[in-house]
């Protein structure tokens, strides 16, 4: 006669839990967080800067140009030309900042209701004075 089997209930299997986990690690974030101290990070940095060239910063003034273009005048680093009549003088201006550098990256700003030809034209003077650095966006 055979035996018959009995099975036994082993119960579950053994869950872990996740949100006891989750829960100490944000009480030790927030520990660290709360007992950092910022200023002996940076006492303890060892900088060491070079000694400022005059030359340098003269070549540095003109190695960003910015043009915004708006309804009636264009604007060359915060200074104005009124439209039309504006134009030559801000050729003359923008070619003799591009006989300094023509590596210098320039940043044109449109605003809405800035005319199309307003961008071309200066798109144009740009192009004629030999600089490619150059970034449009719209405000």
């Amino acid at each position: 006669m055979a035996r018959k089997r009995t099975v036994r209930n082993r119960g579950e299997a053994a869950k872990l839990e996740m949100t006891p986990m989750i829960d100490v690690v944000f009480q030790l974030l927030i520990f660290f967080i709360v007992t950092l101290q910022e200023q002996d990070i940076l006492a303890q940095l060892n900088i060491s800067r070079p000694a400022p060239d005059d030359q340098a910063t003269e070549d540095r003034s003109i190695d960003l140009l910015t043009i915004e273009v708006g309804a009636d005048q264009w604007v060359l680093n915060g200074r104005p030309f009124a439209r039309p009549g504006g134009l030559p003088q801000l050729d003359r201006q923008l070619s003799r900042l591009a006989s300094f550098s023509q590596d210098a990256s320039v940043i044109i700003k449109c605003t809405a209701d800035s005319p199309h030809g307003a961008l071309i034209q200066i798109l144009n003077i740009l192009s004629r004075e030999g600089m490619q650095n150059i970034s449009v966006f719209s405000l």
